[in-house]
């Protein structure tokens, strides 16, 4: 294991030919439009088309004799849905997933192929929040579902023995890093949490340096598009109270917190949020962190080789995690 130093990430082994591949499909997604949040009617609109798609093409679970279990976390300001997907044999710990999907789309069930994945390679649970969408809940919401959330299933006797391994991607990485921060006030429930894998966060609701300078052409993102989202996010808060954690974790204390495995696209509009936290994190706790030549945003959703290799490397960190 390559620890972060402060200094360089550490390098991912890829020959040309799988730079090439990525390459290839960057020019593809250059003929795409870009994400953005300009208003909530728009991203209303995209969640009722992942849910329609989600009823037309079933879940994978049931091919790999894999169930889904809807469970409601009681006893906070609303009851918080997780979805439990469990191994055949024993467990050997808990994966906790945060979805990612801009604070604005997407459910639990999304994740369900890279659940599926880390459920049959690390024999461990995977419980996913389905945590309220910020179209019609504020931002803060979102945070206190997450902490409920967590809180309950690091109470669940059924998982009192187990490691608990936190991941979170995009959206999904800038909650379970607030989550980390809001534990702290627990610190037995923190201390619980043996390791925390995070994809290309945001980690800074006022906005990193390359987020501010991100160009009109930046793939998947709309660059120039990304400060007024996070506004428009966050109504009635200065930039000043935007960056108070844990809204943004990256400005926040990471003592007590778990070694964690974070990645970023080079090409990636949000790549300083994860540099900069990467190097507040290492004060505390090991650290290891990879920037990916030549990928953007979302890069471990497309078919290339370098993001196989990334989710296999994640599983094999998680399984690590796990050991007794």
């Amino acid at each position: 294991m390559t620890d972060f130093t402060g200094s360089n990430p550490a390098p991912w082994p890829q020959g040309e030919r799988e730079l090439a591949q990525v390459r290839e499909f960057n020019k593809k997604l250059a003929w795409l439009p870009r994400f953005r949040i300009r208003n909530r009617t728009t991203p209303r609109l995209i969640q009722a088309l992942l849910r329609a798609s989600q009823l037309v093409s079933p879940s994978p679970l049931p091919k790999h004799g894999l169930s889904a279990e809807r469970k409601m976390i009681e006893g906070g300001a609303v009851p918080v849905a997780v979805r439990i997907i469990r191994p055949k044999g024993k467990a050997k710990g808990v994966v906790l997933d945060f979805h990612g999907g801009g604070w604005v789309i997407g459910n639990a069930q999304m994740n369900d192929n890279f659940n599926l994945a880390i459920v049959d390679s690390c024999e461990v649970v995977v419980v996913s929040i389905d945590y309220r969408l910020a179209v019609s809940t504020p931002i803060e919401g979102l945070l206190e579902d997450c902490l409920h959330a967590t809180r309950g299933l690091l109470r669940d006797p059924a998982f009192a023995d187990l490691p608990v391994v936190v991941v979170g991607e995009s959206a999904g990485a800038h909650l379970a890093a607030a989550t980390l921060l809001a534990l702290q006030t627990s610190p037995e429930l923190l201390q619980r949490i043996s390791g925390a894998l995070l994809y290309y966060g945001l980690y800074d609701l006022t906005g990193t340096p390359s987020v501010r300078t991100a160009p009109a052409e930046t793939l998947l993102l709309d660059g120039p598009g990304i400060v007024p989202a996070l506004r428009l996010l966050t109504p009635g808060l200065s930039d000043q109270e935007r960056r108070q954690p844990p809204l943004s974790p990256l400005y926040g204390n990471f003592s007590g917190f778990p070694p964690a495995l974070l990645f970023a696209g080079e090409l990636d509009p949000l790549r300083d949020d994860t540099l900069e936290i990467a190097k507040r994190w290492a004060v505390s706790a090991p650290v290891e962190m990879h920037m990916l030549p030549s990928c953007p945003h979302g890069f471990i959703h497309f078919p290339t080789a370098i993001a196989q290799s990334v989710l296999a490397y994640s599983r094999q960190w998680i399984s690590a995690r796990c050991l007794p």
